[in-house]
This record gives C-alpha cells, sequence and structure tokens, in this order.
C-alpha cells in the first residue's frame, strides 16, 4: 500500500470532503482541498499537521483554476455534485463538464491515480437529469483518464449528512413525514468513514485502477424503514403520510421555485428506483473496508434532536 504524497481533493470541504480530507491526512498525505470558497474550508486545517492540509481556490467551471489546482499532485478525487440546479451549477456543467475538466487536467499533470465520486444509479440513458448527468461524468472521465476509480456510493450517513439530520429536524416540528411513493424505494446507507477509507484504497492500492465499485453498507432498507429508524433513535412517534409519485412532481414543482428547493421532479423520479449495490458489483469489501450498521453510528447524532433533550435514554 502506498499513499501518495500530494492529493488534490475537489469539493473537500463538504460532508463526505471532510471524512476523505482527515482519513488522507491521518494516511500522511498532503491534501489541497480545492474549493470555491477557501474560507470557508479553513475548518479542515487542524485535522492535519501544520501545512499539511492546505484550501486553495478553485471552481470546476474555470479550467485555469483547474490545472493549477492540480499542478503537481499524485493523485486527484473529484467529489463535487450538486443535489439540484441553480444557475450555472446546473448537473450539466457540474457533473459532467466539470468531471471532464478535472480529469484532463490531472491527465495533462502527470497525476499517478484519480477517483471520481459517482452515485449508484448513474446511467447515460437514465430519465432523470442527476443520473443522467453522473453517467455522463463516468464516460468523461473514463476517456480523458483510463485508470481512474469510479466509486458509486448509495446514501452517505453520518454526523452532517443530509438524510437523517434533515428528516429529524422535520419530525421536530412537523405534523408527519412524507414518504414519496409509499416509501417502498430501497436504500443501501453507507457510512461516510467507509467511503473515505475507500477513497484511500482505491488511490494506495494499484490494483483498484480503472474499476467501478458501487458502495453500500451492510443492510438494505426501505425508505420507510429508514425513517422509522431515525424516529426510534430521536424518541418520536411522528406519523409518516403516503404520497403518491404524481403528486410529489407536483408538489416538486413547486418547490423548485424556491432557491433551496426541499424536493424537485427529477429526484422524485430518482425515488422510483431502488439505490441499492447491483448484483454481482464489487464493493466496499473489495477495497478492504468491513461496512459500519447504521445502528452503530445513527444513535450518536441523533441525540441533538431527541425529545427530552440529548441525554434522555432511547425509548425501547
Amino acid at each position: 500500500m502506498s499513499t501518495p504524497n500530494l492529493v488534490t481533493v475537489f469539493g473537500g470541504s463538504g460532508f463526505l470532503g471532510r471524512a476523505i480530507t482527515q482519513e488522507l491526512a491521518k494516511a500522511g498525505a498532503k491534501v489541497r482541498v480545492a474549493v470555491r470558497d477557501p474560507e470557508a474550508a479553513l475548518s479542515l486545517k487542524p485535522m492535519g499537521e501544520v501545512g499539511q492540509i492546505t484550501p486553495i481556490q478553485a471552481n470546476i467551471r474555470n479550467p485555469a483554476s483547474v490545472a493549477a489546482a492540480v499542478e503537481g499532485a499524485d493523485a486527484v478525487v473529484n467529489l463535487v455534485g450538486v443535489l439540484f440546479q441553480a444557475g450555472g451549477q446546473s448537473f450539466d456543467a457540474v457533473h459532467a463538464a466539470g468531471a471532464k475538466s478535472v480529469a484532463e487536467a490531472a491527465a495533462a499533470a502527470g497525476a499517478r491515480d484519480f477517483v471520481q465520486m459517482s452515485a449508484i444509479g448513474a446511467d447515460i440513458h437514465s430519465d432523470a437529469h442527476y443520473a443522467r448527468s453522473k453517467g455522463q461524468g463516468e464516460a468523461a472521465v473514463r476517456a480523458a483518464f483510463p485508470d481512474a476509480v469510479i466509486l458509486r456510493p448509495s446514501i452517505v450517513f453520518g454526523p452532517g449528512d443530509d438524510f437523517f439530520n434533515r428528516f429529524a429536524a422535520m419530525a421536530q416540528t412537523a405534523p408527519a413525514l412524507p414518504l414519496i411513493g409509499g416509501g417502498g424505494t430501497l436504500f443501501q446507507p453507507v457510512y461516510v468513514g467507509d467511503v473515505a477509507r475507500a477513497t484511500l484504497a482505491a488511490l494506495s492500492q494499484p490494483e483498484h485502477r480503472g474499476k467501478v465499485y458501487e458502495l453500500g453498507g451492510p443492510a438494505v432498507r426501505s425508505f420507510r424503514a429508514l425513517l422509522q429508524t431515525m424516529l426510534h433513535y430521536v424518541n418520536r412517534n411522528t406519523p409518516l403520510v403516503s404520497i403518491p409519485f404524481w403528486l410529489a412532481s407536483l408538489q416538486g414543482a413547486v418547490f423548485e421555485l424556491l432557491p433551496k428547493p426541499l424536493l424537485t421532479r427529477d429526484q422524485v423520479k430518482m425515488l422510483k428506483r431502488d439505490n441499492i449495490v447491483s448484483e454481482g458489483a464489487e464493493g466496499l469489501e473489495a477495497l478492504g473496508v468491513t461496512p459500519t450498521p447504521i445502528e452503530s453510528v445513527l444513535p450518536s447524532y441523533m441525540d441533538v434532536y431527541r425529545t427530552g433533550g440529548r441525554f434522555t435514554s432511547v425509548r425501547s
């Protein structure tokens, strides 16, 4: 196992980026955190030794800034993604053209390894724009950097996630939580620390080059079951109300008018398909990572939402 000396991580200040940056620093790598706003990434510096983690300005839609960010890097990780489109941050610009720009710059700079963070369901033929652009990004990366490792996680959970935290916060005030399409969509939540360890393995072990890995946790659960698990750990009995896909799509059209929509029509399309590791796909175990169960992590950060306060015991 050979840890790269210098790694540039695009999007390193986000939820997943923080975990990956910390994992790389622990392994001894120097990390450039390439983000649009370096000031927002200063909190990452204490995760390493003095001078080990350096936030720098870069925008994947600006080729010159991308080229400067990867100069001299042994490895490059692209984590940049958006869940909804806003202004210039479109799916095509970020997931497809942006990934292409980063991969081409990494190849031109002579980087040894490249990891592209994609998503389960990425498919150039998908009717969901998000999944289609992710598939286009994968194809562009593979064309520019044939040895790139593509990682496709299911829902990523952990402190600071945008799934359990969002619904736990809603449960504090909402009279009910929505189950789009009845809540039967299947997910395979993967712990953020496991994805970080998988990324390090992909960069450190040459046998992984050029491969695609689908990352899921040890259990497959329905959307309904995941919300029920969350409600258990916050000691709440908030009702779960089924919303048919057609109605959710209408709601998404309205929410899209907001700067940060709670739901979009594209997300409704994605919920019509299960988000689990494909049969026969290689996953965490192939990267030497043992999947972490939800129950061993979720209680540690759901306590802040718990009825009666964070030091109240979880009801049996």
